[in-house]
């Protein structure tokens, strides 16, 4: 396509964002198909076993054979002829598409032939839906091929504004493929395309959706007995404080348990609401119209999917609920261990207090004795003096003089000994005031 806006130059002399080309290449990703009906179309849906590489190399191989250039690593569409109709692939998360368009079989419900997944296809992983739709007029013999569904879960709505009638029971044929007929009343190729696809889209997601029911139904059990053990403890907290570390470590298990169960369905559940949204979206798509006496599309999907979608709801929430109230247990339980912890501070505190006290005395006691001690030895040491003074004719007798020095020498020695420890020890540690 020649552009004519700029005459002289085009944008490829400006640096583009290599986010551009990508973001760009979104909004023509999948393309609807332009199908000129009569048509049918089967449609496998695979799991991803392995990141995607099995499935790109059994894509190259059967391209190759067709002679056509095998698809990029990255692609995440490819298609090409095969037989008398067409083969597309694509790439979605978890899960890959094998479509292919061809000639319809003579009635509905017969074989159809020319497809690409006979005894010569190999799957590229587990096989997660199938899909056979048929395109056909509303006439006579596509209103007598109606017959072949199952009238207990029987669907039959307008689509497209009254453009086509669908119907499906949404039950798998004897290839394990759910049957879809769709009656034209004027669908042009464009809107049948996009029709097809979207019912397709609404069996490959309706199960994909689904997918979260086993997992809620395997976790439950576990979900609740740790609401039963976290019962037990909220009623061992309530009978005392004699337990509470105990308590603590079970309940940091057992949070440690509910976190690790949500962890292993977050990605499951958080895909089945993807999915579960994808199918009201293209229910809203088909503008579907419901048929008086007939059960709709919408009604059906909605009143069996509706429940197992609440069921992992309910567990998701449950989960969530028992993380918070484990939360809010665990914390009471450390508020409760911390103030046993100040009350066991505080006792030894004072415990080491009062022997501090008891030290203390017992240190007095021993300083007024070796004060006492002290100054017995200085008295006597005096005395000596005393009595060499009094052989000299000193005229006080020397047991005088010793008797008048007993007093000094205790203030002596008491004021030596006060300034020594008033030397060691800091101020308001000696008792005294």
């Amino acid at each position: 396509m020649t552009s004519i806006t700029f005459a002289r130059q085009s944008l490829e002399r400006f640096e583009q964002d290599p986010r551009r080309a990508l973001v760009l290449g979104e909004l023509h990703a999948r393309p609807f198909p332009l199908i000129k009906l009569p048509r049918a179309l089967i449609v496998l849906a695979f799991m991803n076993a392995d990141h995607g590489v099995r499935d790109h190399q059994i894509l190259s191989d059967m391209s190759v054979r067709r002679g056509v250039p095998p698809p990029a690593k990255d692609a995440r569409t490819h298609a090409f002829a095969f037989g008398k109709g067409k083969l597309r692939w694509e790439r979605h998360t978890e899960f890959c598409t094998y479509s292919w368009e061809g000639p319809v079989p003579e009635r509905f419900g017969d074989p159809v032939a020319g497809h690409p997944f006979g005894a010569d296809f190999d799957a590229p992983g587990p096989l997660i839906g199938g899909v056979h739709l048929e395109m056909r007029p509303n006439d006579a013999d596509g209103q007598a091929a109606l017959e072949i569904f199952d009238k207990t879960s029987f669907c039959f709505s307008v689509m497209e504004a009254g453009l086509a009638h669908a119907a499906t029971d949404f039950r798998q044929d004897g290839d394990g493929l759910t049957r879809i007929l769709v009656l034209d009343d004027g669908l042009p190729p464009a809107r049948a395309g996009a029709l097809a696809m979207r019912l397709v889209e609404i069996e490959i997601y309706r199960t994909l959706a689904l997918l979260g029911l086993p997992l809620a139904q395997s976790v439950g059990p576990e979900v609740q007995a740790l609401e039963g053990r976290l019962m037990q403890i909220t009623e061992e907290m309530k009978a005392g404080p004699g337990h509470s570390r105990e308590l603590l470590q079970e309940i940091t298990l057992a949070a440690a348990a509910v976190e690790a169960s949500a962890a292993s369905v977050l990605y499951r559940f958080g895909a089945s609401r993807a999915y579960d949204e994808i199918v009201r979206e293209r229910l809203a798509g088909v503008v579907e119209q419901p048929i008086a006496g007939q059960e709709s599309w919408s009604a059906f999907l909605k009143r069996r999917m509706a429940p197992a979608m609440r069921t992992c709801r309910s567990v998701e929430e449950r989960q969530a609920n028992l993380s918070e109230k484990l939360a809010r247990s665990a914390n009471l339980l450390r508020t409760r261990i911390d103030v046993e912890l100040e009350h066991q501070n505080r006792d030894l505190l004072s415990s080491m207090n009062r022997r501090a006290q008891l030290q203390l005395r017992l240190q007095q006691t021993v300083e007024g004795l070796s004060v006492a001690a002290i100054a017995y030895y200085v008295v006597g040491l005096f005395g000596y003096v005393a009595k060499g003074v009094e052989s000299e004719g000193f005229p006080v007798s020397s047991t005088v003089l010793t008797a008048l020095f007993v007093p000094i020498a205790l203030l002596a020695v008491w004021t030596v000994v006060r300034r020594i420890r008033r030397r060691h020890v800091r101020p308001g540690e000696d008792g005294e005031h």
